[in-house]
């Protein structure tokens, strides 16, 4: 597992206890996971404007939805957080 020191723990749980995670979590999850606005888009299946929600995420304009930020988490290697 990837040193989580800048992501709260409790943004590590399963969907039914988990904590939204601030927009700096987010930008730090994009950086272990290697990607830009534009590749997490991709990778995540937001679409054509997908960078424009990574974005929003980040500036905290929207929350991201667990589904994403599980996928995420994977990607940057934090493990695979909707399991027990």
């Amino acid at each position: 597992m990837t040193d989580t020191q800048n992501i709260r723990l409790e943004c590590l749980r399963p969907a039914e206890t988990w904590a939204q995670p601030s927009g700096e979590e987010v930008r730090e999850a994009l950086r272990l996971a290697h990607f830009t606005g534009s590749r997490a888009a991709k990778a995540l299946g937001l679409g054509a404007r997908g960078d424009r929600t990574v974005r929003r995420w980040i500036g905290e304009d929207s929350a991201i939805p667990y589904a994403a930020w599980a996928l995420l988490c994977d990607y940057a290697g934090l493990g695979i957080i909707w399991r027990k």
